[in-house]
Order: C-alpha cells, then sequence, then structure tokens
C-alpha cells in the first residue's frame, strides 16, 4: 500500500485521511496550526462554554451517505438553527418569510398566498448576471437596501452588482412563518463538540498526525501521494500567477457577567452603521447552561488574515483556472477542499467531496 501525506487537519484531510487509512494506507496528516479540526475547532472556555475558534458551524445535510458517515464518529444533537438581523432595536427573521416582511415593510401579510402576492408586486425579472439582480428579483428593493446591500459590502468589500450571482442566490426566501435558516432532513451539532468529533475519524494507528508543521515541496520525495488542502496559489507560488482573493475574519472577544446578552445564538447586523457582520453568543448552542455568565464574539470581515472565504468575482475565477490547469497535470497530487478548489463548501459538501475522491483513488 501507499505512504500518503495529507496537508491540513481539518474536515475534508481528516475524512480522506480516515477513508485512505481504512483501506490500508499509511497516513501522515501536517498541520500548521497548534491544533486539529480546521475552522471548525471548537474547545471550552475559562467559563466552560463551548466555542467554535473560527466562527458557528451548524451542520445540516440531505445526503444519506454524508449522514451515516458522520453519525460514525460522534453523537448528534437536533438541531434547528436561526438567524435574526437587527437594524436599530429592530429585530426580524433572516432568512426573509412573513414576519420578516411585515416587520420591516409595514405590511400585515397573514398567508403564504399573501406573501407570494406580495413578492410578485415587488420584485422584478432580471438577467442574474450579478448577485444585486438575484436579490432584486427575489426580495425586491426595499428588502434588498435594507439587509443585503450594506450587509455584502461589509462581508465582501464589494458590492452585490460587483459579485457573482451566486453568493446571494444561496439565500433562501420563504413564503411562509418558517423561522429556520436551513431546511435539509438532518441538522445537528456533535454532542461533545466538533474538535472531539474529528479526532474520533482519525483514531486509526495508520495516520499519524503533526501539528505546527508548514508543508514544503522538498516532503513530496518521501511520499508516494500528497493531499493538497490549502490555498492553491500557495502551492503554486512559484508559478508567479496573480493571487487568488480571500476574505478572512477577525473575532472580537467579550466576556460578560449576565445570563443572556441577546435572544439568538446569532443576530446578524446588515446595516452599515455596525462595523460588524454578527454577534454570536455561543451559550445558545446546544442550550448550555452557565448561570451569570456569557460570552459573546462580534464578527469582522476583513482583506488580512487566514483565508476563509473565497470571493466570487469574474477576475478570480480566470486567475483560478490558471492554477487549475496546473493541478490537472500532477499525477501524484491532489487537490482538496474548499481553499484549494477555490470554492465555498458547506461541511456536508466537504465530507462528500472527500469521500468521493477516495473512492475514484482507490479505484
Amino acid at each position: 500500500m501507499s505512504k500518503i501525506l495529507i496537508v491540513g487537519a481539518g474536515l475534508s484531510g481528516c475524512t480522506l485521511a480516515e477513508q485512505l487509512a481504512a483501506r490500508g494506507h499509511t497516513i501522515t496528516i501536517i498541520e500548521k496550526r497548534d491544533h486539529i479540526g480546521g475552522n471548525c475547532y471548537d474547545y471550552r472556555n475559562e467559563h466552560g462554554i463551548l466555542m467554535n475558534k473560527y466562527g458557528a458551524h451548524l451542520f445540516h445535510t440531505n445526503s444519506a451517505r454524508v449522514r451515516a458517515y458522520v453519525e460514525r464518529f460522534a453523537e448528534w444533537v437536533p438541531w434547528k438553527h436561526t438567524v435574526i438581523g437587527r437594524i436599530g432595536d429592530t429585530h426580524f427573521p433572516i432568512p426573509v418569510n412573513i414576519d420578516t416582511v411585515n416587520t420591516l415593510c409595514g405590511t400585515t401579510i397573514r398567508t403564504e398566498d399573501e406573501m407570494k402576492t406580495w413578492l410578485a408586486a415587488n420584485t422584478t425579472a432580471a438577467a442574474h448576471s450579478n448577485s444585486e439582480e438575484v436579490a432584486l428579483s427575489r426580495v425586491g428593493p426595499e428588502l434588498y437596501q435594507k439587509i443585503f446591500k450594506d450587509y455584502t459590502y461589509k462581508q465582501w468589500a464589494k458590492y452585490p452588482a460587483e459579485l457573482d450571482a451566486s453568493v446571494l442566490a444561496r439565500i433562501p426566501v420563504r413564503t411562509t412563518h418558517d423561522p429556520y435558516y436551513f431546511s435539509d432532513e438532518f441538522q445537528a451539532l456533535p454532542k461533545d463538540g466538533y474538535t472531539a468529533f474529528i479526532a474520533n475519524m482519525i483514531r486509526d494507528p495508520h495516520i499519524t498526525v503533526q501539528l505546527n508543521t508548514e508543508y514544503t515541496h522538498a516532503m513530496r520525495a518521501d511520499y508516494d501521494y500528497v493531499f493538497f488542502s490549502g490555498p492553491i496559489d500557495q502551492f503554486y507560488a512559484a508559478a508567479g500567477y496573480p493571487r487568488l482573493e480571500y476574505r478572512s475574519i477577525r473575532f472580537e472577544i467579550e466576556h460578560l457577567d449576565t445570563d443572556q446578552f441577546q435572544p439568538n445564538s446569532v443576530v446578524n447586523y446588515p446595516s452599515a452603521t455596525e462595523p460588524f457582520t454578527r454577534i454570536v453568543e455561543y451559550k445558545h448552542f446546544l442550550n448550555q447552561v452557565v448561570p451569570g455568565k456569557t460570552t459573546i464574539v462580534r464578527e469582522y470581515t476583513t482583506a488580512d488574515g487566514d483565508p476563509y472565504y473565497p470571493v466570487p468575482t469574474a477576475a478570480n475565477q480566470e486567475t483560478f483556472a490558471l492554477y487549475r490547469n496546473l493541478a490537472a497535470a500532477e499525477k501524484k497530487i491532489f487537490f482538496v477542499g474548499r481553499l484549494a478548489n477555490y470554492k465555498y463548501y458547506n461541511m456536508d459538501a466537504a465530507i462528500l467531496a472527500a469521500l468521493e475522491m477516495a473512492d475514484s483513488f482507490t479505484h
């Protein structure tokens, strides 16, 4: 069997490691950070609150294969995620539903038919060539201005008109009172956290993990195959192509001597008034009970820092195509995950892509 190097101990890398080790390969995972789990990494803070270090992660899937896979490594607690938006002192549900429209537009919509009528009257057909056109065609100008325009700029440093249509096409619009953010059949959180879940994935004795270890091309000589989950432009830095554009997040943590700061786990701030995009209060997740203490995290999207989100513009896609052509010529190096494929993945999609890559490698 083969000696395989996997670069990155996040969800994609660890799924691959588990699958390939189970097939008899010898796996070494290297990780530049001091922990496994990638951006899913979580920990208990000084008050005993389970927190995600790199932003809230909500697991949801319609894939029977992915669900069966993750349930092998953790006990999952059903959790249907909700998001509240706040403008001034006004709270409203996100995604847009009947209550959102009534709150922000002063309407008195009561039924699904009335909501459909309102949407038909307040939206216009558009070409969907960018995210502004998508939003206007789905929610109309008033909600676009109040909820999406400035929030998108805070998130991407670009207005929706500058971004690929896919950015806001992901945002659902409800014609009912449904307050839930996702509609997937399986929505849950790992009872003991994501770090414990991912640690259970890589317990196979054929897997070795080296933390605080940067990848270098010289390592390739020691392995039969390499699976790389970092930024693809970093891997091919010597090619001289333009760098790809990413957005990062700065987290501002505040501990408070109170039972609860806000009415929901996640509150988005879509207006330009506040510089942060959202506030996350982690003790809401899994209904954690920590009397008299809470921790909130304000999130600021930035250009500098660890890469989180590929920026979906036509120029970036053209640049990525240059790197993709280099990758296609490789025989023993494979690229996996969102940074290597310059594509935003939900967690279930990242797992499924890794499972399918392991299948194709074996075959």
